[in-house]
């Protein structure tokens, strides 16, 4: 019996398991063999750079309507974002329209939404606060009105993961028991950005999106070394050492599953950003 070949879909599931395993791999070899493969990795990804630009350039003057029907292709899409050839707003600038977009609604019944937390590749975590946290419709607002707006301005994102509303809010008495440290304000925690503390012995990155502060250890966790001096981008950071990448809303690595950054308890009370550093 003849096998009807794998579907598209099924295909690129083998082909991303297919490249963690290779990672998974790599990650076993040491660092001089390491190198040569991020070098070789640059190279390749350096001239599929270059074949897709002159692609464009070639296309885009006689063909400009099917090259936007083919980025609305996640795959497409994403691949030409990563290369930086479709000046398009970022990730988090989308989500923000996206909720903006909903946003009015949930207001005119006491209600709003934020944004929790980006976890990439795919899956973004919002919470619904107000009245429309526990309204009975609220799992209908959420499937209707949230999840379809996100999917709509943001297609490579495939679940929209709704978040239990649990507020903190912690008296000054409250924090000496619970060994909360007092470490800066939120206004400078730069958006998108990082921010680098020391506080008794403690090494800290400390990032924000909106409101929703995340704290780290300041170092890679593949050789130790701080991390502060990478490059920052959409909210994802890059060793400047080895090239280990970190997405900042979760201290996920990228790079590295297994080997996430090792995060410390935030909260933030009157836009004071305070630290837990006794389980850290």
């Amino acid at each position: 019996m003849v096998q009807a070949p794998p579907s598209p879909a099924h295909a690129l599931s083998d082909l991303v398991d297919d490249i963690k395993r290779y990672e998974a791999m790599i990650e076993t070899w040491n660092d001089s063999q390491q190198q040569v493969v991020l070098q070789l990795k640059q190279a390749i990804e350096a001239l599929h750079k270059e074949a897709l630009t002159r692609l464009i350039r070639s296309v885009k003057h006689e063909a400009m309507g099917a090259l936007r029907h083919a980025i609305q292709d996640e795959v497409v899409y994403g691949l030409l974002r990563y290369h930086d050839l479709v000046k398009a707003p970022s990730l988090q600038q989308r989500l923000n329209q996206a909720l903006d977009e909903v946003r009015p609604g949930l207001q005119r019944h006491q209600g709003d939404i934020e944004l929790i937390s980006i976890r990439l590749p795919d899956t973004v975590e919002v919470r619904l606060v107000g009245a429309c946290s526990h309204c009975p419709a609220s799992q209908l607002t959420f499937s209707e009105a949230v999840e379809a707006a996100i999917k709509r301005h943001c297609p490579e994102i495939q679940h929209v993961v709704e978040a239990a509303y649990q507020p903190v809010t912690l008296s000054p008495e409250d924090q000496p028991k619970l060994d909360w440290r007092l470490v800066t304000s939120l206004a400078e925690i730069p958006e998108q950005g990082i921010l680098d503390l020391k506080l008794e012995g403690h090494k800290l990155l400390l990032s924000r999106q909106g409101e929703i502060v995340q704290c780290f250890h300041n170092a890679c966790s593949h050789l130790g070394a701080p991390i502060d001096g990478g490059e920052c981008e959409n909210g994802i950071l890059t060793c400047p050492d080895h090239g280990f990448r970190y997405d900042l809303s979760t201290g996920d690595c990228l790079t590295a599953p297994p080997v996430p950054l090792r995060p410390y308890p935030v909260s933030v009370n009157g836009g004071q950003v305070y630290v837990q550093l006794a389980n850290a």
